[in-house]
């Protein structure tokens, strides 16, 4: 099972998910992944996987309304964690971010949803 499901089926703030998309050749794969969460938010989840690439989006939205959305497009050069960056409350707040996997976000996400 890819390491996605499982971090996925572990968590205590994923109540369901959808596999939108999966796709895989024979050195890498592409997932999307729509994840309702307990509080009733969803996370959209954006991977692509190669033996020399990974690429990602993960996007936290609530009633329709963006949260946080976290991905390394390679522009705001500016940021100390270029590529790596974060979109908090509108597309226009971009922040720094280590946080650059899924596990990482679900742990944000899980922190966030404890306070």
């Amino acid at each position: 099972m890819l390491r996605e499901l499982e971090l996925l089926e572990g968590s205590p703030v994923v109540r369901e998910y959808e596999v939108l998309d999966y796709k895989e050749g024979r050195d890498f794969y592409f997932l999307k992944i729509k994840a309702e969460l307990t509080d009733g938010s969803v996370l959209y989840i954006r991977e692509f996987v190669s033996e020399n690439e990974y690429s990602y989006s993960f996007q936290w939205q609530k009633n329709g309304n963006l949260l946080i959305r976290w991905d390394d497009a390679p522009h705001h050069r500016h940021l100390e964690t270029f590529p790596h960056h974060k979109h908090v409350g509108s597309k226009d707040n971009v922040q720094p971010s280590n946080e650059v996997s899924l596990e990482d976000v679900l742990k944000t996400i899980e922190e966030k949803l404890k306070a």
